[in-house]
């Protein structure tokens, strides 16, 4: 196997197991964080981070000072929900009458969620919106705003907004992102360009997409992997740094300095498997005890579209609960999508071809719509679960902002003059809901979707000046 499918291997593999319940007296006995943790890892045989237990002491991790009572709160998190393929025009609309959000047809399932949400209207990336690729050229670059390549030896765009967000909790969290989905990375030419430009939103860097997991038993396998796992990886790790070093050698002065950029991915890795190993002792907001995961599920990629898609969505939920991570990403379908919508009622075919282009056919058209209506359907199921955990003095949902968006907005016309987006959650970090936010009619630099990237990152506590082809924050979310 190389060097890198042994990293590959190991990104998927490096995170602790989540803390069994502890009962209040065992607490009491126990006194402090550290001979918690100690004795816990005494009896289990593995070294587990300690929940959030406002009597115990708590330590900053920047300073080693003490925390005061009620100083630590749970993190805030991202999370970005993609469906291809645009939307029926006709009824992806949101209005205030009477103080109270209409929604169009589209959004129906979305009706109980009416104050939880922003409905974003008119925001665009104008490089997709330029570019002559209807698919390829407009998917890819969502979450970056960047220049899709149109040479087919060359696959470049620009790292996405969610990307840049993990880089900067990379050293805080086990997981840098989550990045999963329900179909798979194609390989294949569309357009003369790559269909991994349609099968990726998430780029690590403007040559690299981030690895895209469909195989929930995988994924539930980052969140709760075992300590034979663990020892596998460092394995692995001490192996590869050995190699690294003998090959070095052996290079000239241009290979060595990207040979010494692998390496220092490596190195990255190292020091996430040592603090997973340190016990976590210098901590802050740490996850509830009581959080039970369900079970693992079967090895195999699950043929029903609607368990797939959920069981994908509570493992980003699960994954945000127990702390393991602060981004993610879910693609419930690629671009160009083949997905046979059959499993809902009166529906027959497949998404792009026979829904998407549905020449205006009334009763295509209304299938089309349905499709709609089932995307909605997954982000309102998030937030219902969100809402319903509890964290500190708010929920799960009050410290996550969602967004809900696609690249085109009528698909069947190939529309990048604007994206359908929502956004929800993120109430701790200021958002406000239950309105629209319609830029429509605003001058481009007023329409960048990129400020609203730019407002997101500054929520989250990056200190960035500028992203994509945005300078400022988008001034219409406030």
């Amino acid at each position: 196997m190389s060097p890198a499918s042994h990293v590959r291997q190991i990104l998927g593999a490096l995170r602790p197991s989540a803390a069994p319940a502890v009962r209040p007296s065992e607490r009491m006995v126990l006194g402090t964080r550290r001979r918690f943790i100690h004795q816990l890892a005494t009896a289990t045989g593995v070294g587990l981070a300690l929940p959030w237990l406002p009597s115990m002491p708590v330590r900053c991790e920047e300073t080693g000072r003490r925390r005061r009572a009620g100083e630590a709160q749970p993190p805030l998190r991202f999370a970005c929900i993609y469906f291809s393929n645009g939307v029926e025009p006709e009824h992806w609309w949101a209005r205030i009458d009477g103080g109270q959000m209409e929604l169009g047809a589209g959004l129906e399932p979305l009706r109980e969620h009416r104050n939880r949400i922003s409905f974003i209207k008119g925001l665009f990336n104008e490089q997709a919106a330029r570019h002559p690729s209807p698919h390829m050229g407009r998917m890819a670059n969502l979450l970056s705003g960047g220049w899709v390549s149109r040479d087919q030896s060359v696959i470049r765009v620009a790292a996405s907004m969610d990307q840049v967000m993990a880089q900067h909790f990379a050293d805080s969290t086990e997981i840098p992102s989550l990045v999963v989905g329900i179909e798979p990375t194609e390989l294949r030419l569309e357009d003369g360009l790559s269909m991994i430009y349609g099968s990726c939103i998430s780029w690590s860097s403007a040559t690299r997409p981030a690895t895209k997991e469909i195989y929930p038993a995988r994924v539930y396998d980052m969140i709760f992997p075992s300590a034979a796992d663990r020892q596998r990886d460092r394995s692995i790790l001490d192996s590869a740094a050995a190699d690294l070093q003998t090959l070095r050698a052996t290079l000239g002065s241009h290979d060595r300095r990207k040979l010494d950029e692998y390496a220092e991915s490596i190195r990255s890795i190292e020091r996430r498997l040592d603090r997973a190993a340190a016990e976590q002792a210098l901590e802050g907001w740490k996850p509830p005890a009581d959080v039970v995961p369900f079970a693992r599920p079967p090895e195999q990629l699950p043929q029903d579209v609607p368990e797939h898609m959920r069981l994908m969505l509570d493992l980003i939920v699960l994954a945000f609960q127990l702390n393991k991570t602060r981004v993610a990403t879910c693609m419930l379908n690629n671009d160009l999508s083949q997905m046979n919508f059959g499993f809902l009622e009166g529906v027959r075919g497949s998404l792009h071809l026979d829904l998407t282009h549905n020449g205006r056919d009334p009763e295509l058209e209304a299938m089309y719509l349905k499709t709609n209506q089932y995307h909605c359907q997954q982000l309102a199921y998030v937030l219902d679960r969100m809402a319903s955990i509890e964290e500190s003095d708010g929920t799960l949902l009050d410290r996550t902002m969602v967004l809900f968006a696609s690249n085109l907005f009528d698909g069947d016309r190939h529309q990048a003059d604007e994206m359908p987006m929502l956004l929800a959650g993120g109430e701790a970090a200021g958002l406000r809901h239950g309105r629209v936010v319609d830029v429509q009619h605003e001058p481009p630099e007023q329409r960048r979707a990129c400020s609203l990237y730019l407002s997101l990152m500054h929520c989250m506590g990056l200190d960035v000046p500028r992203f994509g082809d945005a300078d400022h924050p988008l001034e219409a979310l406030g």
